[in-house]
């Protein structure tokens, strides 16, 4: 088969496409043919040598894809060769196909289909992971959602949306009408106000939850823009690793601040967030209040140039890769 595979690291050219043996299910695994993937962040820093992918034979990087189930393993009972599938994996998406264990596995849903189901498992599993799951937003709550153009931003909007939850979000000022065309109740153009100004002037009590994929200089700023109990979910440092704290507001506002990824989980655990998602999102694409967000198509042979894009922030959702 063949698929995109990096041999050394660096920038947008050790991106190198191949022939390489197609991958074996075991027992419990399912082979499919891939039909698109899409770019994440974490491929990015994958290439770049700074974000190390599992154990592989070649280094094939794609956090998820959307295709056909081509084979089963031999104590798989869900699935069957033919049926269309999408799921989030530690890597291996770049390919024509690739093999996942049978539980990670999820219908794509009929109002989205191939290939644009490729643009729902990272982004909704993490937005909902990180707002529902671990944030513990609910209806009624205000959540701050920081970069909300982003896969994760536009998949975050809905959610909140979903669950009956008020959203403020923080864009640049080119990308402020598409967040609020999403739902978001306050667009924040960051380039131009101070979010923790515009939580108080909306919300003077503090948002209850917030999800940041920026970190650097926006974590201590995230704690002043808290609630009192509030809780900060860290899901990516797009814009820096370390961070200064007030640890005194932090313990007298009783805010809660935690870190999360999803690729090192052990299997179980994306096994168990993955089918919480199925049971509780999926149903919401079919009846017209989810839908994954897709700022363009392009070949996945043409990778280089999709990374490139995502890369200069300014796209809107997700970039897939079709195949």
């Amino acid at each position: 088969m063949r698929a995109i595979v990096l041999e050394s690291y660096g920038g947008p050219e050790v991106l190198t496409e191949r022939d390489v043996p197609s991958p074996e299910p075991d027992a419990e695994e399912v082979l499919v043919d891939v039909a698109a993937t899409a770019v994440n962040r974490a491929d990015i820093l994958q290439r770049m040598g700074l974000y190390p992918g599992p154990q592989m034979e070649y280094e094939i990087p794609g956090l998820e894809f959307a295709g056909v189930v081509s084979h089963v393993g031999e104590r798989v009972g869900d699935w069957a060769v033919g049926d269309h599938v999408m799921a989030i994996v530690g890597g291996g998406a770049y390919a024509e196909q690739t093999i996942v264990h049978e539980r990670q596995l999820m219908p794509v849903p009929h109002s989205v289909g191939l290939p644009d189901a490729a643009g729902i498992p990272e982004v909704f599993i993490t937005a909902y992971d990180a707002l529902v799951v671990q944030g513990g937003l609910t209806a009624g709550g205000w959540a701050l959602v920081h970069a909300g153009a982003s896969g994760v931003g536009t998949a975050a909007i809905q959610i909140c949306k979903a669950v009956g939850a008020s959203v403020m979000v923080t864009c640049s000022a080119a990308k402020v009408g598409a967040c609020r065309d999403l739902g978001a109740d306050v667009a924040v153009d960051y380039g131009a106000s101070d979010f923790v100004t515009e939580v108080r002037d909306h919300v003077p009590g503090g948002v209850d939850v917030i999800l940041d994929v920026v970190g650097g200089d926006y974590v201590g700023r995230n704690i002043s823009a808290a609630a009192v109990g509030g809780r900060i979910i860290q899901v990516g440092v797009m814009g820096g690793g370390k961070a200064e704290v007030s640890v005194g507001e932090l313990l007298s506002r009783r805010i809660s601040l935690t870190g999360t990824v999803l690729r090192s989980r052990p299997l179980e655990e994306k096994i168990a967030i993955t089918r919480r998602c199925a049971h509780d999102l999926l149903p919401l694409f079919d009846a017209g209040r989810l839908k994954p967000v897709i700022d363009r198509r392009m070949s996945l042979w043409d990778v280089a140039a999709a990374q490139e894009y995502v890369a200069s922030n300014r796209s809107v959702g997700k970039v897939l890769l079709e195949l």
